[in-house]
């Protein structure tokens, strides 16, 4: 007898033994949310995110070792928005200053300065400590400026800086992701609960899922200590997890439950599962995980660590689908199907053929050429304006003018230009060159002194290092980051920066800043993203040919998933780009798509719709083997997977479309994005462009090697249905009339099923051999471990 498949060996061993196997997974989830929480995140710096010349601007900058100190804003204006009356404004000014000495977190508090059109004032505030934790030392500070608000009428004090806006806008986007998680959990479990019509079955693939994203949120702490991680990780394995962990969960648990329909008992029904769809989950998991390696091709922090986020959660998830869920099945057995929901669980429960299914396909079977142009065309058609698509980084102008803080940020800037857009120039020269590069740097600030492209409200200080090796100093703007005019003064700046250190031996001078940094992520991914794109393509085309051995199969793969998101990246540039969705979807739009957007979903669609292709053709593949035409055999692959493909497809939707409501807008476009280009994908692509591509190949969905070795009939073993090789071969030939094509069980005689199929199964010069075709090589395909699942 042969070895049975890992998944098998796994699931058994976990069916028969399921408290030790869920207690291990209890015990590996605490113990990865423990090591997490004791080992802390190691957040990306900003010397490790740039690239580029601003990349080694940051670089230039860390080298100096400037003491950093967080700094707060306090800004008092007219609270109708006009002139500020001098006196009111000097009396508040100075109640600022006395509040703020007091306080034992100020360090230092500056002269009250008047903004050039008069209408504010503004004292500036230095705290004790460093950057990285003055939002949870900033409240006494807060407090101070409220109470100076409401000692003194008819004026606005708004406190603005390093803490107070890290503070304010946390607890915004917090709230929001509360709400999220709020939000998708009971969506998912209702759309579970339509789909399996018990509450158990609905609840299994949630805390699975959940347990996933937890595992793999400790885990991703432990790497950041190997790749820094950027803050966006948390949000990413939420997002996949819930994904993936519920989809591998609904493939498993599907099949599982139709096995026991078919009569088999709780062990059984979870050995076939595992060797079907535990091995399709396997190779589904490692598709997105190599896919989501492609990532690292960016040669970009950020990149890298939502890389390594993804890559954790798609693991844990197929290990516990593998591991914890047959114990979870094997323990509960048919306790599983219980509290059933009377109307949902009759819903689901019903025998016979579906009429939707077939009626949804009639179209690609009966005329698949021209179904195959309309639906292509108007994929086609979505993606047309994705040609027009802009790229650019987020930036504060694109956060949402309801939030207070953002409010706030906006007078200041308004009174204030220096204080918003900035862009920072760093020289480092050896310590003999200081003298002159002081002086190029304070030419250069002459130069900006007198052009419009420049702000005008302060002077510059030039910054020295305590080694006299390095200078800075920002220069602001004031235009928005992502407007024209802060693109030409960047540009204008580094040309003079350049002109200025030409005649400084030995210098190295970069400009950076958001506006430089923005600039040069979006050029760098421009440069990076053909090695990426290249790479998950190479890697869809060598997955496919493994699986199906098909060329034909591998290539349409390749087409059908460009097709998908070309229309994906078409609908997220008319919704975000445009603003004729700007009122539906309650937002501003920037004008421009997220640089890093594009690229990372290109490679999660990739990943994700791996799922689905390989479920679909794996059945239609199934049912050619049995004897099927190549219409019957695509009408029954799809109408059998097309209820886990849409119920997936549904949940991953529902979990993307919620994160397509928060407030950032990198986080916006990637919820809508994802839940456009996963509808597609289940309705458009699966339902009309597949099936009509595969009915008008015919037998060249096969090619090179073409369905051979099979048996042309109801006997031949499916081996996606046929299970373990240690089942009787009376269950095999029942399990064959069951799962054969609608006409053939109708046509067969019975004797075919009852004596032909169960005579000599495995051994060699069976009869289903002898009715191998001359010429061809001849093999058991009888055996269900001949064919991929």
């Amino acid at each position: 007898m042969r070895k049975k498949p890992a998944t098998v060996r796994i699931a058994r061993w976990s069916a028969t033994h399921p408290w030790s196997a869920i207690g291990l997974w209890v015990v590996f989830v605490a113990a990865c949310l423990f090591l997490g929480g004791v080992a802390g995140t190691n957040a990306i710096s900003d010397e490790e995110s740039g690239v580029r010349e601003s990349g080694r601007a940051g670089k230039i900058v860390h080298s100096g070792d400037f003491p950093e100190k967080a700094e707060e804003n306090v800004l008092i204006t007219a609270e109708d928005g006009g002139k500020l009356d001098r006196a009111a404004g000097r009396a508040a000014a100075a109640d600022v200053v006395k509040r703020m000495k007091a306080l034992s977190g100020v360090e230092s508090v500056g002269e009250p300065v008047a903004s050039p059109n008069g209408k504010a004032l503004l004292v500036p505030v230095t705290m004790k400590g460093d950057t990285e934790n003055a939002d949870r030392r900033v409240q006494p500070l807060l407090d101070a400026s409220a109470a100076v608000q409401n000692a003194h009428e008819g004026l606005r004090v708004d406190e603005v800086g390093t803490g107070s806006t890290a503070k304010g806008l946390s607890e915004t986007l917090g709230e929001d992701f509360q709400k999220a998680e709020l939000i998708s959990v009971p969506l998912t479990l209702l759309i579970l609960l339509v789909v399996f019509g018990a509450i158990i079955a609905a609840g299994v693939p949630v805390v699975l899922a959940l347990s996933c994203v937890g595992a793999a949120i400790g885990l991703s702490t432990l790497a950041s200590h190997v790749l820094p991680e950027t803050s966006a990780v948390s949000n990413v394995i939420l997002l996949m997890g819930m994904a993936v962990g519920v989809d591998y969960s609904l493939f498993y648990l599907k099949r599982e439950r139709e096995e026991r329909r078919a009569g088999k008992s709780d062990v059984d029904a979870i050995e076939i599962a595992a060797e079907t769809s535990g091995r399709t989950v396997v190779v589904s998991g490692t598709t997105v995980i190599v896919a989501m390696a492609g990532l690292y091709l960016a040669k970009e922090a950020t990149f890298a660590s939502l890389a390594t986020g993804a890559i954790i959660v798609v693991a844990v998830a197929v290990l516990a689908s593998l591991t914890v869920l047959p114990a979870l099945l094997g323990k509960l057995g048919r306790w599983v199907d219980k509290p059933k929901v009377p109307f949902l669980w009759r819903l689901t429960m019903r025998s016979g053929e579906s009429r939707m299914w077939p009626a949804l396909l009639r179209p690609a079977l009966s005329k698949p050429v021209i179904t195959l142009v309309v639906s292509v065309g108007a994929l086609l058609l979505l993606a047309v304006s994705a040609l027009d698509m802009k790229l650019k980084q987020p930036g504060s102008d694109d956060l949402s003018r309801d939030i207070p803080v953002v409010q706030a940020m906006d007078r200041l800037t308004a009174a204030f230009p220096s204080k918003g857009t900035v862009h920072q120039v760093a020289v480092r020269a050896p310590t003999a060159e200081a003298g002159e590069v002081k002086s190029a740097l304070k030419g250069l600030l002459e130069r900006t002194a007198d052009n419009k492209l420049f702000a005008h409200d302060s002077t510059p200080t030039i910054k020295e290092s305590a080694d006299h090796r390095v200078h800075t100093v920002d220069v602001g703007t004031p235009y928005q980051p992502k407007s024209d005019g802060a693109r030409e003064s960047l540009d204008l700046l580094r040309e003079w920066v350049q002109q200025a250190m030409a005649d400084v031996p030995d210098s190295e001078s970069a400009v950076g800043g958001k506006v430089a940094q923005g600039v040069d992520f979006t050029g760098h991914l421009e440069e990076r993203m053909p090695w990426v794109v290249g790479f998950v393509l190479l890697l869809t085309f060598v997955t496919m040919v493994l699986i199906f051995r098909s060329l034909a199969v591998a290539i349409s793969a390749i087409l059908l998933n460009l097709l998908s998101a070309a229309a994906a990246f078409g609908v997220l540039v008319g919704v975000f780009q445009h603003t004729w969705a700007e009122k539906i979807l309650d937002f501003h739009s920037s004008g421009a798509v997220v640089s890093w957007l594009p690229l990372f979903l290109f490679v999660v669609l990739f990943g994700l719709s791996m799922d689905y292709h390989v479920f679909v053709v794996s059945r239609i593949r199934e049912a050619s083997l049995a004897g099927a035409s190549t219409k019957d055999a695509v009408r029954e692959g799809i109408t059998r997977s097309a209820g886990v493909v849409t119920s997936a497809a549904i949940v991953m939707v529902g979990v993307f479309a919620i994160f397509g409501t928060l407030s950032m807008v990198e986080f916006r476009q990637l919820g809508v994005g994802l839940a456009a280009a996963i509808l597609q994908d289940a309705v458009i692509i699966r339902i009309y462009v597949l099936p009509a591509l595969m009915t008008a190949l015919g037998k060249w969905n096969w090619w090179p090697g073409g369905i051979s070795g099979g048996s042309r009939g109801p006997s031949a073993q499916l081996p996606d249905q046929a299970g373990p090789a240690r089942y009787r071969a009376e269950e095999q030939a029942q399990y064959a009339r069951s799962t054969a094509p609608q006409q053939y069980r109708q046509e067969a005689p019975q004797q075919q099923y009852e004596q032909g199929a169960h005579q000599q199964p495995y051994q060699q010069g069976s009869h289903l051999q002898q009715q191998s075709r001359p010429g061809r090589h001849r093999r058991d395909t009888s055996r269900p471990d001949y064919y991929q699942p």
